[in-house]
Protein backbone atom coordinates (compact mmCIF):
# COMPACT_ATOMS: atom_id res chain seq x y z
CA UNK A 1 0.00 0.00 0.00
CA UNK A 2 2.99 2.46 0.81
CA UNK A 3 4.67 1.54 -2.18
CA UNK A 4 1.17 2.11 -4.61
CA UNK A 5 0.87 5.83 -2.84
CA UNK A 6 4.81 6.31 -3.73
CA UNK A 7 3.46 6.00 -7.23
CA UNK A 8 0.47 7.34 -7.04
CA UNK A 9 2.34 10.61 -5.72
CA UNK A 10 4.91 10.15 -8.92
CA UNK A 11 2.37 9.92 -11.65
CA UNK A 12 0.36 12.91 -10.00
CA UNK A 13 3.59 14.57 -9.45
CA UNK A 14 4.47 13.82 -13.47
CA UNK A 15 1.41 15.16 -14.55
CA UNK A 16 1.68 18.41 -12.77
CA UNK A 17 5.16 19.04 -14.63
CA UNK A 18 3.77 18.09 -18.13
CA UNK A 19 0.70 20.83 -17.57
CA UNK A 20 2.75 23.35 -16.47
CA UNK A 21 6.04 23.42 -18.44
CA UNK A 22 8.72 25.99 -17.21
CA UNK A 23 7.68 30.10 -18.27
CA UNK A 24 9.80 30.82 -20.51
CA UNK A 25 11.28 34.41 -20.96
CA UNK A 26 10.42 36.67 -23.81
CA UNK A 27 12.77 39.40 -25.06
CA UNK A 28 12.75 42.86 -23.62
CA UNK A 29 11.93 45.11 -25.80
CA UNK A 30 15.46 46.86 -25.92
CA UNK A 31 16.31 42.96 -26.86
CA UNK A 32 14.22 42.55 -29.69
CA UNK A 33 15.23 46.23 -31.02
CA UNK A 34 18.48 45.33 -30.93
CA UNK A 35 18.17 41.86 -32.87
CA UNK A 36 15.82 43.80 -35.08
CA UNK A 37 18.70 46.00 -36.10
CA UNK A 38 21.12 42.97 -36.72
CA UNK A 39 18.68 41.63 -38.83
CA UNK A 40 18.38 44.91 -40.91
CA UNK A 41 22.28 45.29 -41.00
CA UNK A 42 22.08 41.55 -42.39
CA UNK A 43 19.39 42.36 -45.47
CA UNK A 44 21.37 45.18 -45.78
CA UNK A 45 24.51 43.15 -46.32
CA UNK A 46 23.02 40.90 -48.84
CA UNK A 47 21.57 43.82 -50.69
CA UNK A 48 24.86 45.20 -51.31
CA UNK A 49 25.99 42.29 -52.29
CA UNK A 50 23.74 40.87 -54.95
CA UNK A 51 24.02 44.99 -56.63
CA UNK A 52 28.38 43.67 -56.23
CA UNK A 53 27.79 41.01 -58.03
CA UNK A 54 25.13 42.39 -60.63
CA UNK A 55 27.99 45.16 -61.38
CA UNK A 56 30.34 42.46 -61.51
CA UNK A 57 28.57 40.57 -64.05
CA UNK A 58 28.19 43.84 -65.99
CA UNK A 59 31.67 44.58 -66.02
CA UNK A 60 32.28 41.00 -67.32
CA UNK A 61 29.50 41.11 -70.14
CA UNK A 62 31.18 44.58 -71.81
CA UNK A 63 34.73 43.03 -71.71
CA UNK A 64 33.51 40.33 -73.70
CA UNK A 65 31.92 40.24 -77.54
CA UNK A 66 28.59 40.77 -78.27
CA UNK A 67 26.57 38.43 -79.68
CA UNK A 68 26.81 38.93 -82.61
CA UNK A 69 29.51 40.48 -84.76
CA UNK A 70 29.69 40.94 -88.22
CA UNK A 71 32.64 41.38 -90.37
CA UNK A 72 32.87 41.36 -94.24
CA UNK A 73 31.44 37.72 -95.43
CA UNK A 74 31.67 35.64 -91.72
CA UNK A 75 29.13 35.96 -88.73
CA UNK A 76 30.67 35.65 -85.53
CA UNK A 77 27.75 34.30 -82.73
CA UNK A 78 29.27 34.02 -78.91
CA UNK A 79 26.69 33.52 -75.79
CA UNK A 80 27.86 32.37 -72.12
CA UNK A 81 26.11 31.11 -69.56
CA UNK A 82 27.19 31.61 -65.63
CA UNK A 83 26.56 28.43 -63.05
CA UNK A 84 27.30 31.00 -60.29
CA UNK A 85 26.69 34.51 -60.42
CA UNK A 86 29.77 35.32 -62.30
CA UNK A 87 31.52 33.06 -65.19
CA UNK A 88 35.08 32.13 -65.49
CA UNK A 89 34.84 31.84 -69.21
CA UNK A 90 35.23 34.65 -71.65
CA UNK A 91 35.38 35.22 -74.94
CA UNK A 92 36.96 38.39 -77.09
CA UNK A 93 37.30 39.84 -80.44
CA UNK A 94 39.55 42.53 -81.01
CA UNK A 95 41.09 43.65 -84.63
CA UNK A 96 44.44 43.89 -85.30
CA UNK A 97 45.41 45.17 -88.78
CA UNK A 98 43.27 43.79 -91.34
CA UNK A 99 43.01 40.74 -88.67
CA UNK A 100 40.00 39.63 -86.15
CA UNK A 101 41.76 37.68 -82.98
CA UNK A 102 39.35 35.49 -81.36
CA UNK A 103 39.97 34.41 -78.11
CA UNK A 104 37.57 32.11 -76.08
CA UNK A 105 39.05 31.17 -72.33
CA UNK A 106 38.33 28.88 -69.50
CA UNK A 107 39.60 29.51 -66.01
CA UNK A 108 39.41 25.91 -64.13
CA UNK A 109 36.96 26.37 -61.21
CA UNK A 110 33.78 28.10 -61.24
CA UNK A 111 31.73 30.93 -59.29
CA UNK A 112 33.29 34.21 -57.77
CA UNK A 113 36.77 32.95 -57.52
CA UNK A 114 36.95 31.78 -61.17
CA UNK A 115 35.40 34.77 -62.25
CA UNK A 116 37.57 37.28 -60.62
CA UNK A 117 40.60 36.07 -62.96
CA UNK A 118 39.24 37.19 -65.88
CA UNK A 119 39.72 40.78 -66.16
CA UNK A 120 43.18 39.79 -65.62
CA UNK A 121 43.34 36.97 -68.41
CA UNK A 122 41.57 39.47 -71.16
CA UNK A 123 44.00 41.98 -70.58
CA UNK A 124 46.90 39.88 -71.22
CA UNK A 125 45.56 38.43 -74.54
CA UNK A 126 44.72 41.95 -75.56
CA UNK A 127 47.85 43.40 -74.98
CA UNK A 128 49.96 40.55 -76.04
CA UNK A 129 47.67 39.92 -79.11
CA UNK A 130 48.44 43.65 -79.94
CA UNK A 131 52.15 43.39 -79.35
CA UNK A 132 52.37 39.92 -81.13
CA UNK A 133 51.81 38.95 -84.46
CA UNK A 134 51.42 35.19 -84.31
CA UNK A 135 48.66 33.09 -82.31
CA UNK A 136 51.14 30.77 -80.48
CA UNK A 137 53.56 33.80 -79.68
CA UNK A 138 50.71 35.61 -77.99
CA UNK A 139 49.74 32.26 -76.26
CA UNK A 140 53.20 31.24 -75.02
CA UNK A 141 53.48 35.24 -73.72
CA UNK A 142 49.88 34.60 -71.75
CA UNK A 143 51.56 31.70 -70.48
CA UNK A 144 54.37 32.90 -68.91
CA UNK A 145 52.74 35.60 -67.47
CA UNK A 146 50.03 34.15 -66.08
CA UNK A 147 52.63 31.53 -64.74
CA UNK A 148 54.86 34.62 -62.82
CA UNK A 149 52.35 34.72 -60.59
CA UNK A 150 52.74 31.89 -59.18
CA UNK A 151 50.54 29.58 -56.63
CA UNK A 152 47.80 31.90 -57.04
CA UNK A 153 47.23 31.95 -60.16
CA UNK A 154 44.37 29.65 -61.21
CA UNK A 155 45.28 27.07 -64.43
CA UNK A 156 43.30 28.07 -67.95
CA UNK A 157 42.40 26.89 -71.00
CA UNK A 158 42.59 29.04 -74.07
CA UNK A 159 41.77 28.46 -77.89
CA UNK A 160 42.94 32.14 -79.81
CA UNK A 161 42.79 32.45 -83.54
CA UNK A 162 43.71 35.03 -85.93
CA UNK A 163 41.05 35.43 -88.77
CA UNK A 164 41.90 37.05 -92.29
CA UNK A 165 38.15 38.18 -93.46
CA UNK A 166 39.72 39.36 -96.89
CA UNK A 167 40.43 35.98 -97.34
CA UNK A 168 39.51 33.58 -95.29
CA UNK A 169 42.82 32.53 -93.84
CA UNK A 170 42.32 30.94 -89.53
CA UNK A 171 45.69 30.76 -88.01
CA UNK A 172 45.15 29.47 -84.19
CA UNK A 173 46.73 28.14 -81.34
CA UNK A 174 44.62 26.13 -78.19
CA UNK A 175 46.17 26.11 -74.94
CA UNK A 176 44.48 22.73 -73.51
CA UNK A 177 41.14 23.43 -75.08
CA UNK A 178 38.85 20.98 -76.15
CA UNK A 179 38.90 20.89 -79.92
CA UNK A 180 37.45 23.06 -82.22
CA UNK A 181 35.02 21.80 -84.85
CA UNK A 182 35.21 22.96 -88.46
CA UNK A 183 32.53 21.33 -89.98
CA UNK A 184 33.06 22.34 -94.27
CA UNK A 185 30.09 23.41 -96.53
CA UNK A 186 30.49 19.77 -98.28
CA UNK A 187 29.88 18.23 -95.04
CA UNK A 188 33.66 17.10 -94.08
CA UNK A 189 34.18 17.62 -89.99
CA UNK A 190 38.24 18.21 -88.99
CA UNK A 191 38.94 19.09 -85.65
CA UNK A 192 41.47 21.66 -85.04
CA UNK A 193 43.81 20.72 -81.62
CA UNK A 194 46.92 22.63 -82.25
CA UNK A 195 48.56 23.88 -79.75
CA UNK A 196 50.05 23.36 -76.35
CA UNK A 197 49.22 22.67 -72.21
CA UNK A 198 46.78 24.55 -70.13
CA UNK A 199 47.88 28.72 -69.52
CA UNK A 200 49.39 27.81 -66.10
CA UNK A 201 51.28 24.83 -65.74
CA UNK A 202 54.88 26.07 -67.31
CA UNK A 203 56.58 29.23 -68.53
CA UNK A 204 57.97 27.39 -70.87
CA UNK A 205 55.90 25.26 -72.18
CA UNK A 206 56.04 25.11 -75.78
CA UNK A 207 53.15 25.93 -78.24
CA UNK A 208 52.74 25.17 -82.20
CA UNK A 209 49.95 26.81 -84.33
CA UNK A 210 47.77 25.55 -87.21
CA UNK A 211 46.27 26.97 -90.34
CA UNK A 212 43.14 26.78 -92.05
CA UNK A 213 40.93 28.19 -94.49
CA UNK A 214 37.42 28.94 -94.58
CA UNK A 215 35.40 28.79 -97.71
CA UNK A 216 31.67 29.66 -98.19
CA UNK A 217 29.58 28.15 -96.33
CA UNK A 218 31.97 26.54 -93.37
CA UNK A 219 31.39 26.97 -90.19
CA UNK A 220 33.78 27.16 -86.97
CA UNK A 221 32.70 26.15 -83.49
CA UNK A 222 34.55 26.43 -80.65
CA UNK A 223 33.09 25.99 -77.17
CA UNK A 224 34.16 25.63 -73.36
CA UNK A 225 33.89 21.88 -71.61
CA UNK A 226 30.71 22.71 -69.53
CA UNK A 227 28.98 22.31 -73.09
CA UNK A 228 30.75 18.52 -73.38
CA UNK A 229 30.19 17.95 -69.78
CA UNK A 230 26.36 18.56 -69.27
CA UNK A 231 25.05 15.95 -68.04
CA UNK A 232 21.02 14.45 -67.89
CA UNK A 233 19.07 12.62 -65.48
CA UNK A 234 20.87 9.28 -66.17
CA UNK A 235 24.31 10.63 -65.42
CA UNK A 236 24.83 10.62 -69.62
CA UNK A 237 27.62 13.46 -70.45
CA UNK A 238 25.83 15.44 -74.03
CA UNK A 239 29.52 15.31 -75.83
CA UNK A 240 31.52 15.15 -78.93
CA UNK A 241 28.78 13.21 -80.60
CA UNK A 242 25.96 14.83 -79.86
CA UNK A 243 27.46 17.93 -80.27
CA UNK A 244 28.32 17.08 -83.85
CA UNK A 245 24.97 15.83 -84.77
CA UNK A 246 23.55 19.35 -83.86
CA UNK A 247 25.59 21.31 -85.35
CA UNK A 248 25.43 19.37 -88.80
CA UNK A 249 21.35 19.33 -88.40
CA UNK A 250 21.81 23.47 -87.64
CA UNK A 251 24.45 24.03 -90.57
CA UNK A 252 22.28 25.78 -92.88
CA UNK A 253 20.99 28.69 -90.38
CA UNK A 254 22.87 32.00 -89.37
CA UNK A 255 25.51 31.94 -87.35
CA UNK A 256 23.03 33.08 -84.57
CA UNK A 257 20.55 30.81 -84.99
CA UNK A 258 22.74 27.75 -85.55
CA UNK A 259 24.47 28.98 -81.55
CA UNK A 260 20.71 28.82 -79.88
CA UNK A 261 20.07 25.78 -81.76
CA UNK A 262 22.67 23.83 -80.14
CA UNK A 263 22.59 25.96 -76.84
CA UNK A 264 19.01 24.74 -76.80
CA UNK A 265 19.93 20.82 -77.79
CA UNK A 266 22.21 21.24 -74.82
CA UNK A 267 19.64 22.60 -72.60
CA UNK A 268 16.73 20.43 -73.67
CA UNK A 269 19.38 17.20 -72.75
CA UNK A 270 19.93 18.51 -69.59
CA UNK A 271 16.16 18.94 -69.23
CA UNK A 272 15.93 19.63 -65.10
CA UNK A 273 19.29 18.62 -64.20
CA UNK A 274 21.22 21.60 -62.80
CA UNK A 275 24.14 22.79 -64.74
CA UNK A 276 28.42 21.75 -63.52
CA UNK A 277 29.83 24.15 -65.37
CA UNK A 278 29.49 27.21 -67.45
CA UNK A 279 29.00 26.78 -70.55
CA UNK A 280 30.09 29.31 -73.66
CA UNK A 281 29.85 28.63 -77.47
CA UNK A 282 31.03 30.41 -80.76
CA UNK A 283 30.22 30.32 -84.23
CA UNK A 284 32.30 31.42 -86.72
CA UNK A 285 30.16 31.33 -89.96
CA UNK A 286 31.20 32.52 -93.91
CA UNK A 287 28.80 33.56 -95.82
CA UNK A 288 27.46 30.54 -98.34
CA UNK A 289 27.84 33.12 -101.21
CA UNK A 290 30.80 35.44 -101.01
CA UNK A 291 30.64 38.83 -102.01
Amino acid sequence: MVQSGINSGLGTRRAIEVRSPARRRSPSRAGRRELEIKLAALQQDYADLHTAIFEAAQVHRRLCAPRLVRDGDFEIASEIFAVRHLPGDFFTIKKSGGEVVLALGDICGKGLAAGMWTTHLVGLVGAHATANPEPEAIVSRVNRDVCRMGPVAPLASLFLAKLNPATGTLHYCSAGHPPAFLLRAGGKLELLSEGGLLLGVTPGAPYKSGRIHLSAGDVLLTYSDGILETCNDAEEEFGYARLETQLRSAQTGSADAMLFSVLGAVQDFAATRQLADDMSLVIVRRSPQIH
